[in-house]
Protein backbone atom coordinates (compact mmCIF):
# COMPACT_ATOMS: atom_id res chain seq x y z
CA UNK A 1 0.00 0.00 0.00
CA UNK A 2 1.78 3.78 -0.63
CA UNK A 3 1.88 5.93 1.58
CA UNK A 4 -0.40 8.93 1.53
CA UNK A 5 1.97 11.87 1.46
CA UNK A 6 -0.67 14.09 2.38
CA UNK A 7 -0.97 12.35 6.24
CA UNK A 8 1.41 13.25 9.21
CA UNK A 9 4.11 11.19 7.76
CA UNK A 10 3.91 13.00 4.05
CA UNK A 11 3.90 16.22 6.17
CA UNK A 12 6.97 15.54 8.23
CA UNK A 13 8.82 14.74 5.18
CA UNK A 14 7.64 17.87 3.58
CA UNK A 15 8.49 19.65 6.64
CA UNK A 16 12.25 18.23 6.79
CA UNK A 17 12.65 18.97 3.23
CA UNK A 18 11.22 22.26 3.54
CA UNK A 19 13.79 23.02 6.42
CA UNK A 20 16.86 21.16 4.57
CA UNK A 21 16.17 24.23 1.91
CA UNK A 22 15.58 27.10 3.76
CA UNK A 23 18.93 25.92 5.96
CA UNK A 24 20.74 25.84 2.62
CA UNK A 25 19.87 28.65 1.14
CA UNK A 26 20.82 31.06 3.73
CA UNK A 27 24.18 29.65 3.47
CA UNK A 28 24.13 30.12 -0.01
CA UNK A 29 23.09 33.78 0.37
CA UNK A 30 24.68 34.64 3.35
CA UNK A 31 27.31 32.12 4.00
CA UNK A 32 28.50 30.37 7.35
CA UNK A 33 28.04 33.61 9.43
CA UNK A 34 24.49 33.33 9.27
CA UNK A 35 24.01 29.91 10.66
CA UNK A 36 24.58 28.93 14.52
CA UNK A 37 27.22 26.10 14.96
CA UNK A 38 24.43 23.49 15.01
CA UNK A 39 23.06 24.39 11.91
CA UNK A 40 26.42 24.13 9.85
CA UNK A 41 26.49 20.55 11.62
CA UNK A 42 22.96 19.98 10.43
CA UNK A 43 24.38 20.66 6.58
CA UNK A 44 27.02 17.80 6.97
CA UNK A 45 24.64 15.29 8.50
CA UNK A 46 22.24 16.26 5.48
CA UNK A 47 24.93 14.84 2.85
CA UNK A 48 24.86 11.32 5.02
CA UNK A 49 21.35 11.21 6.38
CA UNK A 50 19.41 11.59 3.97
CA UNK A 51 15.66 10.96 5.09
CA UNK A 52 15.37 12.22 9.05
CA UNK A 53 15.36 14.96 10.74
CA UNK A 54 18.71 15.69 12.33
CA UNK A 55 18.22 19.34 14.07
CA UNK A 56 18.02 17.38 17.70
CA UNK A 57 21.30 15.18 16.41
CA UNK A 58 23.26 18.05 15.69
CA UNK A 59 22.34 19.24 19.48
CA UNK A 60 22.96 16.25 20.68
CA UNK A 61 26.44 16.36 19.28
CA UNK A 62 27.28 19.77 20.50
CA UNK A 63 26.46 18.84 23.98
CA UNK A 64 28.52 16.30 23.79
CA UNK A 65 31.34 17.66 22.48
CA UNK A 66 30.87 20.83 23.34
CA UNK A 67 32.00 22.99 20.52
CA UNK A 68 31.61 22.78 16.36
CA UNK A 69 35.44 21.94 16.00
CA UNK A 70 35.31 19.50 19.03
CA UNK A 71 32.78 17.52 16.92
CA UNK A 72 34.42 17.34 13.79
CA UNK A 73 37.55 16.51 15.18
CA UNK A 74 36.08 13.50 17.80
CA UNK A 75 37.67 10.53 17.22
CA UNK A 76 35.33 8.01 15.04
CA UNK A 77 34.62 5.53 17.77
CA UNK A 78 33.34 8.06 20.00
CA UNK A 79 31.42 9.70 17.31
CA UNK A 80 29.22 6.26 16.45
CA UNK A 81 28.34 6.27 20.10
CA UNK A 82 26.20 8.82 19.69
CA UNK A 83 22.39 7.30 18.84
CA UNK A 84 22.12 8.37 15.10
CA UNK A 85 25.84 8.67 13.99
CA UNK A 86 27.31 5.22 11.89
CA UNK A 87 30.26 4.51 10.68
CA UNK A 88 29.86 6.55 7.53
CA UNK A 89 28.76 9.88 9.36
CA UNK A 90 31.89 9.50 11.22
CA UNK A 91 33.79 9.16 8.34
CA UNK A 92 32.26 12.35 6.64
CA UNK A 93 33.72 14.06 9.41
CA UNK A 94 37.28 12.98 9.10
CA UNK A 95 37.16 13.75 5.37
CA UNK A 96 35.35 17.39 5.92
CA UNK A 97 39.08 18.12 8.49
CA UNK A 98 41.64 16.17 6.39
CA UNK A 99 40.51 18.60 2.95
CA UNK A 100 40.57 21.48 5.47
CA UNK A 101 43.76 21.01 6.66
CA UNK A 102 45.33 19.90 2.96
CA UNK A 103 43.87 22.91 2.06
CA UNK A 104 45.47 25.22 4.73
CA UNK A 105 48.88 23.47 4.31
CA UNK A 106 48.67 23.79 0.14
CA UNK A 107 47.96 28.11 1.32
CA UNK A 108 51.49 27.93 3.02
CA UNK A 109 53.87 25.93 0.44
CA UNK A 110 55.95 28.73 -1.67
CA UNK A 111 55.17 31.16 0.85
CA UNK A 112 57.50 32.96 3.15
CA UNK A 113 56.35 31.34 6.51
CA UNK A 114 57.87 33.84 9.16
CA UNK A 115 55.25 36.68 7.46
CA UNK A 116 52.49 34.39 7.34
CA UNK A 117 52.57 33.27 10.64
CA UNK A 118 48.78 33.46 11.98
CA UNK A 119 48.10 31.15 8.59
CA UNK A 120 50.73 28.60 10.03
CA UNK A 121 49.19 28.83 13.65
CA UNK A 122 45.65 28.08 11.89
CA UNK A 123 47.39 25.32 10.34
CA UNK A 124 48.59 23.77 13.23
CA UNK A 125 45.69 24.44 15.61
CA UNK A 126 43.52 22.31 12.60
CA UNK A 127 46.22 19.44 12.58
CA UNK A 128 47.27 19.24 16.13
CA UNK A 129 44.79 21.00 18.88
CA UNK A 130 42.25 17.85 18.71
CA UNK A 131 44.90 15.05 18.57
CA UNK A 132 44.48 12.54 21.64
CA UNK A 133 48.30 11.61 21.64
CA UNK A 134 51.13 14.06 21.15
CA UNK A 135 52.97 14.85 17.83
CA UNK A 136 55.76 15.65 17.15
CA UNK A 137 56.00 18.28 14.03
CA UNK A 138 58.58 19.50 12.23
CA UNK A 139 58.33 22.59 9.73
CA UNK A 140 61.45 22.49 6.83
CA UNK A 141 62.52 25.71 5.72
CA UNK A 142 64.60 26.72 3.31
CA UNK A 143 67.27 29.87 2.89
CA UNK A 144 63.89 32.20 2.19
CA UNK A 145 61.74 30.88 4.78
CA UNK A 146 59.76 29.16 3.01
CA UNK A 147 58.08 25.78 3.49
CA UNK A 148 60.36 22.67 1.74
CA UNK A 149 58.59 19.91 3.84
CA UNK A 150 55.97 19.47 7.24
CA UNK A 151 56.59 16.11 8.69
CA UNK A 152 55.03 14.38 11.69
CA UNK A 153 58.80 12.64 13.35
CA UNK A 154 57.06 10.96 16.43
CA UNK A 155 54.00 10.16 17.82
CA UNK A 156 53.66 9.40 21.31
CA UNK A 157 51.55 9.02 24.57
CA UNK A 158 48.87 11.52 25.72
CA UNK A 159 51.59 13.18 27.81
CA UNK A 160 54.99 12.16 26.14
CA UNK A 161 56.57 12.14 23.00
CA UNK A 162 60.22 11.03 22.10
CA UNK A 163 62.64 13.22 20.52
CA UNK A 164 65.91 12.48 18.48
CA UNK A 165 67.83 15.54 18.08
CA UNK A 166 70.57 13.69 15.84
CA UNK A 167 67.56 12.80 13.68
CA UNK A 168 65.89 15.85 13.30
CA UNK A 169 69.01 17.22 12.05
CA UNK A 170 69.46 14.66 9.86
CA UNK A 171 66.38 14.91 8.08
CA UNK A 172 67.16 18.49 8.00
CA UNK A 173 70.50 17.81 5.83
CA UNK A 174 68.17 15.06 3.59
CA UNK A 175 65.79 17.94 2.42
CA UNK A 176 68.55 21.25 2.26
CA UNK A 177 66.73 22.89 5.18
CA UNK A 178 68.08 26.40 6.42
CA UNK A 179 65.91 26.26 9.02
CA UNK A 180 63.32 24.60 10.99
CA UNK A 181 60.05 25.11 13.32
CA UNK A 182 59.46 22.50 16.13
CA UNK A 183 55.49 21.88 16.87
CA UNK A 184 53.78 19.55 19.29
CA UNK A 185 50.71 19.32 20.54
CA UNK A 186 49.15 18.86 24.31
CA UNK A 187 46.51 16.45 24.74
CA UNK A 188 45.58 17.52 27.85
CA UNK A 189 44.72 20.90 26.12
CA UNK A 190 46.96 23.28 28.18
CA UNK A 191 50.00 24.58 25.87
CA UNK A 192 52.28 25.48 28.88
CA UNK A 193 55.51 23.95 28.24
CA UNK A 194 57.00 21.73 30.48
CA UNK A 195 60.56 21.86 31.76
CA UNK A 196 61.25 18.77 29.61
CA UNK A 197 60.28 21.19 26.57
CA UNK A 198 62.17 23.28 27.26
CA UNK A 199 65.30 21.19 27.90
CA UNK A 200 64.76 18.88 24.90
CA UNK A 201 64.03 22.69 22.41
CA UNK A 202 67.59 23.35 23.68
CA UNK A 203 69.30 20.43 22.78
CA UNK A 204 67.75 20.71 19.64
CA UNK A 205 69.08 24.19 19.17
CA UNK A 206 72.58 23.13 20.15
CA UNK A 207 72.76 20.23 18.12
CA UNK A 208 71.48 22.14 14.70
CA UNK A 209 73.97 25.44 15.02
CA UNK A 210 76.86 23.56 13.95
CA UNK A 211 74.90 22.38 10.78
CA UNK A 212 74.39 25.96 9.94
CA UNK A 213 70.61 25.30 10.87
CA UNK A 214 68.23 27.76 12.64
CA UNK A 215 65.56 26.45 14.78
CA UNK A 216 63.16 29.39 14.74
CA UNK A 217 60.67 28.61 16.99
CA UNK A 218 58.64 25.87 19.13
CA UNK A 219 55.19 26.06 19.19
CA UNK A 220 53.17 24.22 21.54
CA UNK A 221 49.41 23.58 20.10
CA UNK A 222 46.60 22.93 22.57
CA UNK A 223 42.93 23.41 22.58
CA UNK A 224 43.17 26.39 24.82
CA UNK A 225 45.61 28.14 22.61
CA UNK A 226 49.23 27.88 21.82
CA UNK A 227 52.73 28.78 23.18
CA UNK A 228 55.81 30.38 21.10
CA UNK A 229 58.86 29.89 22.60
CA UNK A 230 60.33 32.65 21.10
CA UNK A 231 57.59 34.72 21.65
CA UNK A 232 58.14 33.73 25.54
CA UNK A 233 61.45 34.08 25.35
CA UNK A 234 62.61 30.57 26.41
CA UNK A 235 64.77 30.35 23.18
Amino acid sequence: MRARTGGPEGAASKHHDGHRDRLRERFAQAGENALADYELLELLLFRTIPRRDVKPLAKTLMARFGSFGEVVNAPRHLLEEIDGIGASTALDFSIVMAVNRRAMRGEMRGREVLSSWQSLLDYCKAAMAHETREQFRILFLDKRNTLIADEVQQTGTVDHTPVYPREIVRRALELSASAIILVHNHPSGDPTPSRADVEMTRTVIETARPMGIAVHDHIIIGRSGHTSFKGSRLI
